[in-house]
């Protein structure tokens, strides 16, 4: 049977067990942490995307994304608990149930984490080159040289995204020679973060006119299905900006009082950004308006398309919100705060970075702990000799998110990346409650209340989302599963330690390892 092989739970806690850590932090600390991991691309530049697809609705949207994330945090926060090693949603498949999905949750999350680079690399070329080009240097790059061929905006001759290539090949550099970012570093972009989007509310909420809220839903709550608009299209979409809440889950060991301290980090840390992003929504819509530009039968053209990109390119639409590359920014240059605007890009331009960094690694520490395990070729999870970097791995992720960023615009990758990130969310809630069953008796430090209510809403949740995605982006997840299928039985399933009887549960890069015999499941 193809879901025989559960990787010996008892090997991976023991593995946890050696590197016990101390518990320092609070839940306001954890709420803080939180802040600073979901705040990045998805609120900087999917703004234009969302209001596309929703117009003023898009503030509903960030509601719905938002509680849908509640309940897959809380579900996240117990396994993570109970599992607390590297690997994230792979680790806690395997452990559950079986090899065979654990592959298909790792290569979905290979996915995600690519993608997603390469959409913040897109997000952080378009404030790279209208707030520090454009408006703070007097330089402007052809476009051919700031776009690619579909880009959002990009119908004038757009060919390449030579920024987003740049940007993504650098952070890969530093990824190799194993740059890390500080905690120090991490909290003064918080604060950056934080403080540009608290003065764009500050100043544009009182500019705010209620005539550019309406029609509040001019696509509806649902476009339809495969069409990626409306209140749950934008949902589907926006959902990108909250991802991220999960690396606050991985310190549920590190928390004073857990049972306390965890739900209260992760629920204050998405309320506050969910209230946060309406009111920059609100903000954003309100002063310049956002009302999706309609194609043929009154449905919005699909965000990132060649046909929005052609009516963008049309004067009457020059100050459109939906057609910016750099939507807040753009904001507060319509309403006469040029200077504030170009803060705010600066922001991003410096803030973003950072989020690719960690995309990265995510990416790179999934595929490293997939080959350690057998299921992918041993030379990716080789390790360069003097900077103890897996570097084949990130050179070879790097290159792939660097293509992706030159050549599609960030509405797409963003859809394509949630694909992959709703799979994995949906089965880490199915894990959790499987762990539930089968080993009642295992220590969790946190405990959700209501699992086998909020585990069924966060897996419908999941669904529900992933259906109101546009149609080409639900069909990229089951052709990259196609392929990940065609890779494991022809490579990984033969090849797996756990197979040849050996457990290994890698905790760190650089860390130690358990070899543990059992043996092999037959097939």
């Amino acid at each position: 049977m193809i879901t025989d092989r559960i990787k010996s739970l008892d090997a991976i806690l023991a593995t946890a067990e050696n590197k016990s850590l101390k518990r320092t932090l609070s839940g306001f600390q954890l709420m803080l942490f939180g802040i600073g991991c979901i705040i990045g691309t998805g609120i900087f530049v999917l703004t234009a995307a969302g209001a596309q697809k929703a117009g003023p609705g898009l503030m509903l949207a960030f509601a719905i994304a938002g509680v849908i994330c509640i309940f897959a945090a809380l579900c996240y926060a117990e396994i993570a608990a109970t599992i607390p090693v590297s690997g994230s949603a792979y680790t806690y498949t395997y452990a559950t149930m079986g090899e065979f999905l654990a592959w298909t949750v790792g290569w979905a999350l290979v996915l995600e984490y690519a993608i997603a680079a390469s959409a913040v690399s897109v997000g952080w070329s378009g404030y790279f080159v209208g707030s520090i080009l454009n408006e703070t240097l007097g330089i402007y790059l052809p476009p051919w040289l700031s776009a690619g061929p579909l880009a959002l905006g990009g119908a004038a001759g757009g060919f390449i995204n030579l920024p987003a290539l740049v940007i993504a090949l650098l952070v890969t550099f530093l990824l190799v020679i194993g740059t890390s970012e500080s905690a120090k570093v991490n909290a003064v972009l918080v604060v950056i973060k934080v403080s540009a989007l608290s003065i764009f509310i500050v100043l544009t909420l009182p500019e705010a006119d209620v005539a550019n809220f309406n029609p509040f839903l001019p696509a509806g709550v649902f476009g339809g299905w495969g069409s990626g608009v409306g209140a749950m299209g934008a949902a589907a979409t926006i959902f990108f900006a909250y991802v991220g809440f999960d690396a606050v889950s991985t310190a549920a060991e590190e928390t004073k009082n857990p049972q306390r301290n965890v739900p209260f980090g992760l629920v204050g840390s998405l309320l506050f950004c969910t209230v946060f992003y309406i009111l920059v929504a609100a903000g954003a819509i309100g002063t310049i308006g956002g009302q999706p530009i309609m194609g043929p039968g009154g449905i919005p053209f699909p965000a990132g398309s060649e046909q929005l990109a052609e009516q963008c390119a049309m004067p009457q639409y020059a100050a459109a919100l939906v057609c910016s590359d750099e939507a807040l920014a753009h904001v507060l240059r319509q309403i006469g705060w040029s200077g504030v605007g170009n803060f705010l890009g600066f922001a991003a331009f410096v803030a973003l970075p950072s989020v690719i960094l960690v995309l990265l690694f995510a990416q790179t520490r999934i595929f490293f702990v997939m080959s350690r395990d057998g299921l992918l070729p041993e030379v990716l999870s080789r390790v360069h000799p003097r900077w103890q970097t897996p570097y084949v791995v990130t050179i070879f992720t790097g290159v792939v998110v660097a293509l992706g960023a030159a050549f599609f615009p960030v509405g797409r990758l963003a859809d394509i990346a949630n694909a992959g990130t709703l799979y994995a969310f949906a089965m880490v809630a199915i894990a959790v409650m499987v762990l539930r069953r089968r080993r009642p008796d295992v220590e969790r430090h946190f405990r959700v209340r209501g699992l086998w209510v909020i585990g069924p809403l966060a897996i419908a949740g999941c669904i529900f989302l992933f259906l109101n995605l546009p149609s080409d982006a639900m069909i990229v997840l089951p052709v990259w599963t196609v392929i990940g299928f065609l890779i494991y039985f022809g490579y990984g399933r033969s090849r797996s330690h756990l197979g040849q009887g050996i457990t290994e549960v890698v905790d760190d890069i650089e860390g130690d390892e358990t070899l543990i015999p059992i043996d092999p499941p037959k097939d």
